[in-house]
Formats: C-alpha cells, sequence, structure tokens
C-alpha cells in the first residue's frame, strides 16, 4: 500500500475527532469521532466506505482514545498508507502565526502556552507524542487555531490594562476555533455565491467550546474567546464573560483559592454550572423539552450571550452578508439557533422553521426565509484545513 495519506488529529477538551484523508482527493478514507471523554460513557465511533463501528470506551481520557483510533487504523489496514500526521493546536500564544512541523523547539514552545489553554494544550500534545511514537519517522505539523486571529486590530485584541503586561507578558486577546473559522469564510462565500474579499461574515462556532468571530473580506476583525479559551460565550463547562472581580469576591466570601475559581470556571460552570445536570447540550434541550424549567433557563442564558456579542460583531462589520451556525452544536440545535435568531430579529433575520428543523447532521443550508437577511448552517470541516496545511509544509 502505497503512503499518500495524511492523518488528521483534532483533540479537543472532551473529544478527539479524526481522518485519514488523501490530499490529492482531499477524500476521506475513514473519520471518526471519539466523544465523551472523562465521562462513563466514553466511546469512539467511525465510518469507512459508508460502513459504521463504535466501541465503547469506559472512561478514557486522550491517550486511551488515541490507542484505541490505532487498534481501528490497524483493524482497517491504513496504518501503512499515512505519510504524515497532521494536528491541531489550540494556543500558539505570539509565537506561531502560521502552521508549521513539528521539532523539539515547537513542542517546548506549544508546553509554555499551557497555562494559556490548560483543557485542551495538554490534551494536543498527548496526541502529537502518540503519534510520533506510534509513527516514527514520520513528519508532524500542527495547524494552531490562533492563527487566523492575527488578523485582528490593535482595538480588537488590546485588553484595557497596563501596557507592559501586552508588550512583556503577551497579555492580549488571541481568539480560537481559527481552522473552523478559515473554513467557514472560504466555504460560505462560495455557497452564496460572494466574493471572499468584499463579505462581511458572522460565524458562531457552537460546541463544549463555542465563540464567534467577525469575519471581514476573509480576515478575522474580532472574536469572543481571549487570552485563553476561557473568555465569551457560555460553553460547556466554561462560564465565558464573568466579573474578573469573581475571584476576590469567591475568596473573602468563600476562601476560595486562585486555582479553585480557576478550575471552577473552566470544569464545573457554563452549561453544566448552571443547568447542574449535564455539560451536553442534546441533555438540557431533552430536559427543557420536557418542562425543566432550570434547563430552559440555562439554554435561555446561553442564547442571550451570544446574541448579545453576535449584534456587537456586527457593528463592527459594518453590514451582514450571513449568519452562519457551525460546530456540534451550530450544526446540530435547531433550538438554539431558533432563540439566536429571534433575539437578533432586529437585523432583518425571519426564520424558515421548517428548513431550521430540517438541517442538522452534517447538513449545510440556508435555514432563513427569502428576502431576509441569511441565515444558514455550514457543516465545519477542520480536519480537511489541517491536511491542506500538512499537505503544504510536508510536499
Amino acid at each position: 500500500m502505497s503512503k499518500d495519506s495524511i492523518l488528521v488529529i483534532n483533540c479537543g477538551s472532551s473529544s478527539l475527532k479524526f481522518a485519514v484523508i488523501n490530499p490529492a482527493t482531499e477524500e476521506e478514507t475513514i473519520n471518526g469521532i471519539a466523544e465523551r471523554m472523562g465521562s462513563s460513557e466514553a466511546l469512539i465511533r467511525w465510518k469507512i466506505a459508508g460502513q459504521k463501528g463504535s466501541k465503547d470506551l469506559g472512561q478514557a481520557a486522550h491517550e486511551e482514545a488515541i490507542s484505541a483510533l490505532m487498534d481501528v487504523l490497524k483493524q482497517e489496514n491504513l496504518i501503512e498508507s499515512i505519510s504524515a500526521i497532521g494536528h491541531r493546536v489550540v494556543h500558539g500564544g505570539e509565537t506561531f502565526t502560521e502552521s508549521c512541523l513539528v521539532t523539539d523547539e515547537v513542542l517546548a514552545a506549544i508546553e509554555d502556552t499551557i497555562k494559556l489553554a490548560p483543557l485542551h494544550n495538554p490534551a494536543n500534545l498527548t496526541g502529537i507524542h502518540a503519534c510520533q511514537k506510534i509513527f516514527p519517522g514520520l513528519p508532524n505539523a500542527v495547524v494552531f487555531d490562533t492563527a487566523f486571529h492575527q488578523s485582528m486590530p490593535a482595538e480588537a485584541y488590546l485588553y484595557p490594562v497596563p501596557y507592559s503586561l501586552y508588550k512583556e507578558q503577551g497579555v492580549r486577546r488571541y481568539g480560537f476555533h481559527g481552522t473552523s473559522y478559515r473554513y467557514i469564510g472560504q466555504t460560505t462565500a462560495d455557497m452564496l455565491g460572494m466574493d471572499i474579499n468584499d463579505s462581511c461574515i458572522l460565524v458562531a462556532h457552537l460546541g463544549n467550546g463555542a465563540s464567534a468571530c467577525a469575519i471581514k473580506n476573509g480576515k478575522s476583525i474580532d472574536t469572543t474567546m481571549g487570552l485563553t479559551p476561557l473568555e465569551g460565550l457560555v460553553m460547556g463547562t466554561r462560564s465565558g464573560d464573568v466579573d474578573p472581580n469573581l475571584f476576590s469576591y469567591l475568596n473573602k466570601t468563600l476562601g476560595y483559592s486562585l486555582d479553585e475559581t480557576t478550575d471552577m470556571l473552566n470544569k464545573k460552570s457554563g452549561l453544566l454550572g448552571l443547568s447542574e445536570m449535564d455539560s451536553d447540550c442534546r441533555v438540557i434541550e431533552d430536559a427543557a423539552a420536557e418542562g425543566n424549567e432550570r434547563a430552559q433557563l440555562t439554554l435561555d442564558v446561553f442564547s442571550h450571550v451570544l446574541a448579545e456579542k453576535l449584534a456587537g460583531f456586527a457593528a463592527a462589520l459594518g453590514r451582514i452578508d450571513a449568519l452562519v451556525f457551525t460546530g456540534g452544536i451550530g450544526e446540530n440545535s435547531a433550538t438554539l439557533r431558533k432563540q439566536v435568531i429571534e433575539r437578533l430579529s432586529i437585523f432583518g433575520f425571519k426564520l424558515n422553521e421548517q428548513l431550521n428543523e430540517e438541517t442538522f447532521r452534517g447538513k449545510s443550508g440556508v435555514i432563513t426565509e427569502e428576502g431576509s437577511t441569511v441565515a444558514m448552517v455550514v457543516a465545519t470541516n477542520e480536519e480537511l484545513m489541517i491536511s491542506r496545511d500538512t499537505q503544504a509544509l510536508t510536499a
């Protein structure tokens, strides 16, 4: 078997997406996901040649999920076809402004940014180290979520804190999900027949991690995530924006340490903290549909915060050519899309209920009425973008 394929590893905070892609045809030989990792319902699912497979993983973390993935690749006789591996890395700080090949120096720099992405960069490094061990000698490339947002103007990325903190410590807004936004921007323009260099697009990338981005003429001009992936929207276990003085308040009233509050905001807040049920939006939506008031309140807070951020970005763009929902929640939750679009009716959005309900599980398309400001769903493909960058770096 010829070595003509790229293995893409995309480690999220609680999931691991993967694909084996032929760079010449951009077709996926196999794709899948290990999800709900860290819970008792962790499992790995994959699809190859139209056939689906799955395996329970117990309470697997990322390392166990990667081991299970390698077993699947061996089972499907795909190991020998892999010529290079491309990895998503969440945070590159100001060190990395574009994708690059993995070296010892690159790994050390990624480790240095763990403090900025404590839920993600360790998982990303686990994937890289595992692949170096399993595929000795094969090149590994890293594609950074922060790179796309390097086009933001200073007024968007600077915090109103002493300027020396930026100059000396790199304290600024970096933004994330950049690989997804890069794909969505171009794909949206193509679908609507627009010139990407004359376009104003709002994108909501919603999943366990969630953010929004204003893309003008194909470039990021503002985004919700900041120094770390904690800032911005309500997420699965992350709070998003809160009053910074919460740290002091909890310390003085409840004795919380700095680490305890940081852990709470990253791992015990968001959908999980508000609902006190689950971090999985599907579980909360089901409960809300059955009349659970706390579940509905959780969805309302999620929608309120997202609509508020998107409305602010509209001012930065100057016009709205399209509002795009993507990511696991964005692509599949008709309920949350409806709530957000209704909150943004001032911008001329008129939801088509039937199209909204029919658009899920990878289906892309417009979900608003004819004549309305366009809102649509576009299934993201971070794996394809990672494959393209990996091919360019290793060719």
